[in-house]
């Protein structure tokens, strides 16, 4: 009885427990990396074949990419097209094509000295923080061609809008606008034949 309990700890020391091990599966994925051509990555300002001078571009024709190599994944660079493309290769040029710096904080607009803001388009967003700036959440606001000044509900502070785009042609029986024509009437207010294209549009007279 005595060696029965002496010799049982012992074996339990010696004893080695395994768990149990259950099979499982893993699936694996082998995926190949290959080093990209040098030229598939030009450096800003480093002269490369994908890279089209802003000076050479003259049409849409001209901003078409490339295309990347056969089993490679394309960079933008490589397959971006139309405005996309132009303001990427702006930037490998050193070129904010669309200027997207901050609006002017410095100062509070008027409408004696409003703040200016260029634009290639009908119509323009902006957004106002106020002055100095954070003055309060941006508030946005929504400038045309047809009513270029805007004045912020906020702060105050007034924005015009300067058109930049292409110029229209203009005949005898009014001119092209928005993609409609346009005609003024006796009270020299504009009249839309067709649906209004901006948000401007919406705005009744009395409310301006």
């Amino acid at each position: 009885m005595f060696l029965r309990r002496v010799a049982a700890p012992a074996l339990v020391k010696r004893a080695v427990f395994r768990p149990a091990v259950v099979p499982r599966s893993f699936a694996t994925t082998v995926t190949r990396h290959e080093a990209r051509p040098k030229e598939g990555n030009p450096a800003p300002g480093e002269s490369d074949k994908l890279i089209t001078p802003l000076d050479q571009i003259h049409s849409e024709k001209d901003l078409l990419p490339p295309g990347g190599t056969p089993g490679t994944v394309p960079t933008d660079l490589e397959q971006a097209t139309g405005l996309e493309r132009l303001e990427i290769l702006g930037k490998m040029q050193g070129v904010d094509v669309f200027d997207m710096r901050p609006l002017d904080a410095s100062r509070k607009g008027t409408l004696d000295n409003p703040i200016v803001v260029k634009s290639f388009g009908d119509e323009q967003y902006l957004g106002c923080t106020g002055c100095p700036v954070d003055s309060h959440v941006v508030l946005w606001l929504t400038c045309s061609r047809d009513r270029p000044v805007e004045r912020c509900m906020e702060c105050g502070s007034v924005y015009k809008m300067e058109y930049v785009g292409p110029q229209e042609s203009h005949d005898g029986h009014g001119h092209s606008h928005h993609g409609h024509d346009v005609h003024d009437d006796a009270d020299g207010s504009h009249n839309y034949q067709g649906e209004p294209k901006t948000m401007a549009d919406f705005v009744r007279p009395e409310y301006r």
